[in-house]
């Protein structure tokens, strides 16, 4: 007679392996960003471009409660792209500096009203608008500045638009000499637009 040999059930043994796939550890929510010594990362002045796309405004928004927990200084800027005009029978083209200035103008009015809405009395701020091509504006001003941090918005461009239109805060990521904090589209503005 021939003996059966029993197989184990499929319970778990002190001998069994762990699947190295299996973290050991719970998976936690990353904490928000609390510095508890703010002296431990020395940011002075924070440099926040501004469209006045709801986007921009989201990136002021998470740059004023930084700029206060720091005792930062807030500079935002406005970046007025040169407006040209193709010309006429071979004139070349035409740029018309009444159009821009006006355009700089009305920034510069639009950025105080900003900042009086926004920020108020909760940090030291200041606005500038400079006309050009933006990243290159906005790198020129952090480096003029002396800027710490960099807080800009990501549009989320895709596909095509991306192509058409590249990514001002990509350029900004990869040229900045100073760190840069990018502020991507809630979930539900991309769903919206």
């Amino acid at each position: 007679m021939k003996r059966r040999t029993r197989r184990p059930a499929h319970r778990s043994s002190p001998r069994t392996r762990k699947s190295p796939l299996r973290s050991r550890a719970p998976v936690q929510e990353p904490a928000p960003l609390v510095v508890s010594r703010p002296d431990a990362l020395p940011i002075q002045r924070i440099l926040v471009p501004i469209d006045f796309s709801v986007h921009s405004k989201n990136a002021l928004r998470l740059a004023i409660p930084l700029a206060e927990q720091f005792g930062a200084t807030l500079r935002l800027i406005y970046v007025v792209e040169p407006t040209v005009y193709p010309a006429d029978l071979g004139f070349g083209q035409v740029v018309l500096p009444e159009v821009e200035e006006e355009l700089r103008e009305r920034g510069f009015s639009e950025l105080k009203a900003l900042m009086a809405a926004e920020i108020g009395e909760r940090a030291r701020a200041s606005a500038t608008v400079r006309t050009g091509k933006p990243h290159q504006e906005i790198l020129f001003e952090a480096e003029q500045q002396k800027i710490d941090l960099i807080v800009v918005a990501s549009h989320g461009h895709t596909g095509v638009e991306h192509i058409l239109f590249g990514s001002t805060a990509m350029r900004i990521v990869r040229l900045a000499t100073c760190p840069v904090l990018t502020v991507r589209p809630q979930a539900q503005q991309r769903g919206q637009e």
